[in-house]
């Protein structure tokens, strides 16, 4: 695959106020705008969450929602910036990419959070209610996103060459078969 059918893939038509890049095709990254929609969604559901903790049992359950929300949003955050850098260069080979990130995420992170331990500030259920709460929203923002995104996975079909019938019932000249 050329370089230029490998931008063509990733290009959307310009929109008013984007700038456009070769022959007035814009370039976006679904990995980032997936990354921005899935961190508001969380970030509302967590500035929610950190404002009943509070009110309900003091700054200590805000703290931990807080220390919740970024831990989780971090850790997801993490694999569309890795889809989109690799995206760029690799559109087939993202969603592989995003897969070898995912397992070393929960290696690395498992080992850093049993490597500081837990703090004694930290009040378990509301820190662990936060995680639960912030993984589910961010999976199903993220779900309903790639949802709407069409991904060519398979390059399209070449043309037939000359003398080939284009379709089983047809003639060369386009007409039925008798």
């Amino acid at each position: 695959m050329a370089a230029d059918e490998r931008l063509e893939m990733n290009s959307t038509p310009a929109r008013p106020g984007r700038s456009t890049g070769p022959a007035g095709v814009t370039f976006s990254s679904i990995w980032l705008r997936l990354a921005a929609l899935c961190s508001g969604a969380t970030a509302a559901l967590d500035a929610v969450l950190a404002l009943v903790a509070w009110l309900a049992t003091g700054a200590a359950a805000a703290g931990s929602v807080a220390f919740a929300a970024v831990v989780v949003i971090a850790f997801f955050a993490i694999s569309l910036l890795v889809g989109h850098f690799v995206g760029r260069r690799n559109p087939a080979g993202a969603i592989g990419m995003f897969a070898v990130v995912y397992l070393i995420k929960i290696v690395g992170f498992a080992a850093v959070l049993i490597w500081i331990g837990t703090p004694a500030w930290i009040n378990p259920p509301w820190f662990g209610a936060t995680g639960i709460a912030t993984v589910v929203v961010w999976q199903a923002v993220e779900l309903w996103g790639f949802s709407r995104v069409r991904l060519q996975i398979f390059n399209d079909p070449e043309d037939p060459g000359q003398g080939a019938s284009p379709t089983s019932g047809a003639t060369p000249e386009g007409g039925p078969r008798a």
